[in-house]
């Protein structure tokens, strides 16, 4: 059964290439745009839904996967907001987090793919990333497991490594940037739940929320251990797109350096791995 809401996904679909992505060719392709399972991949959800979505058989799709559809095909606003309303959704206001990647944000992932740069949403939620980024710290899990404070407060696995001290300050800044991001948008009630799962789901993280400390995550280092070329130390810069309530963390090293080289390897690695 054909809908409005489908064939717009398909139409989107279309329209995109692995390479608008980051994502590798491997062999010749019979149709144009990116392929369901690579859409499901980017957006975090199974293939099968992404079917039943085009066909018209899955019914009200919550906000949080229509806006990470959204990121993953590349909308403009104006695109998003009518997805919204072809699904039956409320189009996201100022009372909640918008996750939409600004066409600046794009082009600056584009052309900066041998950098290891992610960006998060104002709940800490992981909406897109460079290869080097991947190379450096691994393919992005799907799901609830994309955002940073779920992952971390419920013992994912993760390369980063932190001494005691460096975890407990992480960890605070953590949770007070979400107490921050609970204040600024009190209508997003996927923000909303996120906390209240993760304050049952991690002692840890319900002894600094009810601390009430406010704070916002800023520059730092990091110490990452890769599991080809060892370990390295990158520092860590957090840039605010204002207006889009996007975080783009970017990951350097000091030239000449042996993190330097070691982040040059990982690159020659990573580009090997897509290339297989």
């Amino acid at each position: 059964m054909d809908t409005d809401l489908g064939s717009a996904l398909r139409r989107w679909r279309d329209r995109m290439t692995p390479e608008d992505v980051g994502l590798p060719v491997h062999g010749a392709r019979r149709a144009p745009g990116l392929r369901r399972e690579e859409l499901a991949v980017l957006a975090g959800v199974s293939v099968e839904y992404v079917i039943r979505l085009e066909q018209g058989r899955a019914q009200s799709p919550s906000a949080q996967v229509l806006g990470s559809l959204a990121r993953a095909l590349r909308l403009t606003a104006d695109e998003r907001d009518h997805l919204f309303r072809l699904a039956g959704q409320s189009v996201p206001t100022s009372g909640r987090i918008r996750a939409h990647l600004t066409p600046g944000v794009q082009r600056l992932l584009r052309s900066l793919d041998d950098t290891p740069i992610a960006v998060f949403d104002a709940a800490w939620t992981l909406v897109a990333w460079t290869s080097l980024w991947a190379a450096l710290l691994g393919e992005p899990a799907d799901g609830r497991d994309r955002n940073l404070a779920w992952a971390h407060f419920t013992g994912r696995p993760s390369r980063v490594v932190r001494r005691p001290a460096d975890t407990a300050a992480f960890e605070a800044e953590m949770v007070g940037d979400l107490r921050s991001a609970v204040a600024r948008f009190p209508d997003d009630t996927e923000l909303h739940e996120l906390v209240d799962r993760l304050r049952g789901a991690s002692a840890r993280f319900e002894e600094l929320w009810s601390g009430g400390n406010v704070t916002v995550r800023s520059a730092d280092r990091k110490t990452i251990a890769h599991p080809e070329v060892g370990e390295l130390t990158v520092d860590c810069d957090v840039l605010t797109v204002e207006g889009a309530d996007l975080r783009v963390v970017a990951y350097s090293a000091e030239p000449g350096t042996e993190d330097a080289e070691r982040l040059a390897l990982v690159r020659v690695v990573g580009l090997q791995t897509m290339s297989r």
